[in-house]
């Protein structure tokens, strides 16, 4: 699956170039994905929970089939904190994958894994 979303996100930007805010290529990159047939959901909210309890929420750019987080940039240069945040997402999300996609010059894209154990 994250070679189609990566395919998706080369096609958006070999149409749209770079230069535009990152909200642009979300939107771009949600209606390839549709098209695709991947399910996928905008500015979707995700529960933080603590203890096994819910004590907050964040927002995805994007989440595709309810299995991929995909945490979009339009930056020159990606920095640590961006794949920090990507990580966190995944540790506290439940989900395992995730994607970190730049639409700079050219695009840019981390790929990370987040496996999680049971307590003990």
């Amino acid at each position: 699956m994250t070679e189609k979303i990566i395919k998706a996100a080369f096609t958006v930007h070999n149409r749209l170039g770079h230069s535009f805010l990152e909200k642009v290529y979300e939107n771009a990159l949600a209606k390839e994905l549709l098209n695709m047939g991947l399910k996928t959901e905008q500015q979707k909210a995700m529960r933080v929970n603590y203890g096994g309890e819910p004590i907050g929420e964040f927002v995805v750019d994007l989440l595709v089939d309810e299995k991929v987080i995909v945490e979009l940039k339009a930056v020159n240069t990606l920095e640590k904190s961006h794949e920090e945040k990507l990580l966190h997402y995944l540790k506290v999300s439940g989900i395992e994958v995730g994607l970190l996609i730049n639409f700079g010059r050219s695009v840019q894209v981390k790929r990370k894994v987040y496996t999680h154990r049971p307590s003990a």
